[in-house]
């Protein structure tokens, strides 16, 4: 009895912490749900590309490589970088859950999202199945039912509308980048630095947009990897 009123409690904080993040992402998938439309995408796949994914950002970025002719591989070696934080954010998490809950973790494992990761790392208290499970199946069912809204929305919308709404995939970026250059030079430089990569490849015209676009994450990331570690010796000194 006292198991039952734990759990039931558990998601209730749950869904009083996941809240924000419906509110966040509804918007957001409603706009991807329009560009998949826009971009020729079946209700079908659009449902698919959010339900199995589940990434955010990167279907976004998929979105766009897609609608330029990336192929395949491609698609899921960019989607592979720009989603390399998971591995880190994962690890972090797993000090933090409860033990023997080994058959949740694939479970939990598909769920994480840079805002779930947010709210269990910074809970005070211990993060139970139930609780981070509640938080993760809330911003899911958002992201998903989001998208499926905005295809439906992306039917009635006058083409002009339509057409405009790819730039939300620029101003997207745009608002995650700016909060964190105006939290580090360095941040701001390595985006700058990427962008200048990936233009003067473009001119080149030797690859593909897509593997210029991937040339230009991995020189950038290794330049940032040098110098945040940098910094991190210092630090120590």
């Amino acid at each position: 009895m006292y198991q039952r009123r734990q759990s039931f409690h558990c998601i209730r904080e749950g869904v009083l912490a996941g809240f924000p993040i419906i509110i966040g992402y509804l918007p957001i998938a409603m706009t991807f749900g329009i560009l998949a439309k826009t971009a020729g995408l079946s209700a079908r796949d659009a449902f698919c590309f959010s339900a199995f994914v589940f990434a955010g950002s990167s279907q976004f970025m998929a979105l766009s490589l897609l609608s330029i002719g990336s192929g395949a591989g491609e698609v899921i070696l960019t989607t592979l970088l720009v989603n390399f934080r998971h591995f880190l954010m994962s690890a972090s998490l797993a000090t933090k859950l409860e033990k023997n809950i080994k058959r949740w973790i694939p479970f939990i494992a598909f769920g994480i999202t840079d805002e779930a990761f947010s709210i269990v790392s910074f809970r005070q208290k211990d993060v139970t199945k139930e609780f981070i499970l509640t938080v993760e199946i809330m911003g899911y069912i958002s992201w998903v039912g989001g998208t499926l809204l905005g295809y439906l929305a992306g039917g009635i919308l006058p083409p002009a509308v339509q057409e405009s709404m790819g730039v939300a995939i620029y101003a997207m970026f745009v608002t995650l980048l700016i909060p964190e250059a105006k939290k580090s030079l360095k941040i701001g430089l390595l985006a700058c630095l990427s962008g200048m990569v990936n233009a003067i490849l473009n001119n080149v015209d030797i690859l593909s947009q897509s593997w210029n676009l991937i040339l230009s994450i991995v020189f950038s990331s290794a330049i940032g990897a040098y110098l945040f570690a940098e910094k991190e010796v210092h630090s120590y000194e």
